[in-house]
């Protein structure tokens, strides 16, 4: 039974792809597609990290992980390299979590 929802996960996913690539070159020229493309990932990266961050099943939370997010926006706009960030965010949540 698993299989069968991994065969059909992969032939969709393969559709999806094969479909974004036979899009007519006249609207992936288009200005408004050209701008808004670029954003999606951003998108979607900032909606996993807030579904992450902020619930818990199907409830809202406010717990440590906030605290390390918000501790790890700070490192980023301070420029922190990557690695650094991931500490810095991570030793937050131990420490609140220890406490």
């Amino acid at each position: 039974m698993i299989w069968a929802g991994v065969l059909v996960a992969s032939v969709s996913c393969y559709a999806l792809k094969l479909a974004g690539l036979s899009l007519p070159q006249r609207w992936l020229q288009d200005p408004r597609v050209q701008s808004t493309v670029p954003l999606i990932p951003i998108a979607l990266l900032a909606s996993l990290v807030a579904t992450q961050t902020f619930s818990t099943g199907h409830h809202l939370v406010l717990d440590v992980r906030a605290a390390a997010l918000g501790v790890a926006v700070i490192a980023v706009v301070l420029r922190a390299p990557f690695l650094i960030v991931v500490v810095v965010a991570a030793a937050t949540a131990a420490l609140l979590r220890l406490l």
